[in-house]
């Protein structure tokens, strides 16, 4: 079993808005709900065997406030009470408080050392690792293609800002209106060839190996788990690797607070779970996730219902 929660978005701050001005974000209470989250998770038995967190853990307030640093450290204190690892994930919000090149020097850098992550590229966050026999998870980098955390001189920035111009023609970068594609926005990103590269390498042992794979990362890729802005970038193309194997039998994602759910057409369960940061202080969204041999089974909390996903 596993732990999984998104979007905990924690700033000292008064509560505020979304972006649209009429959704409630809860910036100092979700760091309580972390917190209840910590506990009940510790009290499972059998123990859990690690907990995913699906990126944006503060809030990007805490750049503006200068408590970065702060913030990050009451987060991950909280989780550090944990006995079991965290594996991170990394969202739009991780980006306006840091670079990519300070993220690394974090605990919010859970890809583990040496060779056994064989990462795509040296500053791609994504890793795989297998807990128990034929099963196997694989973070993904969402924010591999972004102009967010990146430096603007570096080959990777310009590439990501010239698709972003192409599609997005809106002075604010982060305005969807009018657009025929409204995902590509700033606060958005994708996948590099490199990473899908990768990704399919990945796969290719999996099935060889007939293991079972779920894979996590900040932004959904199915329209169906999700609104049409909230989704990757390039979306399809890590469908289509996905749908070239036959091992791939979840994607868990965050960043949409409202949360959404799809199986395929191939028989994937894609799960975006409702996000902390819009959760009143009396509910809660986190869940802890059973795992079977033909089968998971999500205990939600609060506002993340239950689900069984057959595979």
């Amino acid at each position: 079993s596993f732990g999984v929660i998104a979007d905990i978005q924690y700033a000292n701050a008064e509560d505020g808005y979304d972006f649209g001005g009429y959704r409630r974000r809860y910036y100092r209470q979700s760091l309580n709900l972390l917190r209840d989250a910590v506990e009940a998770w510790a009290t499972e038995r059998p123990p859990l065997a690690f907990v995913l967190q699906l990126g944006d853990s503060i809030d990007g307030l805490n750049a503006r406030s200068g408590e970065s640093e702060g913030a990050l450290e009451q987060v991950l204190a909280a989780l550090g009470r944990l006995p079991v690892p965290v594996h991170h994930t990394w969202g739009n919000h991780e980006f306006y408080n840091f670079s990519r090149a300070r993220l690394v020097h974090t605990g919010l850098n859970s890809r583990p050392a040496g060779a056994t992550a064989s990462p795509p590229a040296e500053d791609c966050q994504a890793y795989h690792f297998s807990p128990a026999t034929r099963f196997r998870f694989i973070v993904l980098d969402a924010y591999d293609l972004s102009i967010l955390g990146r430096e603007p001189d570096s080959p990777r920035y310009r590439e990501s800002l010239q698709l972003l111009r192409e599609k997005n023609p809106n002075d604010n970068l982060n305005s969807p209106a009018g657009l025929k594609e409204p995902r590509f926005v700033e606060f958005n990103g994708g996948f590099s060839l490199a990473q899908l590269d990768w990704f399919n390498e990945v796969l290719k042992f999996s099935d060889e190996n007939q293991e079972k794979v779920v894979v996590m990362g900040h932004l959904p890729i199915h329209p169906d788990a999700s609104d049409r802005v909230c989704l990757a970038w390039n979306y399809e193309d890590a469908l289509s690797v996905i749908y070239s194997h036959q091992c791939v039998v979840s994607f868990l994602a965050g960043h949409l607070h409202d949360g959404g759910y799809c199986l395929d057409s191939h028989g994937v369960h894609h799960l975006t779970l409702e996000g902390v940061i819009e959760t009143p202080p009396e509910s809660n969204a986190f869940g802890t996730i059973y795992v079977y041999e033909d089968k998971m089974i999500l205990k939600g909390r609060g506002r993340i219902s239950d689900r069984v996903m057959h595979f």
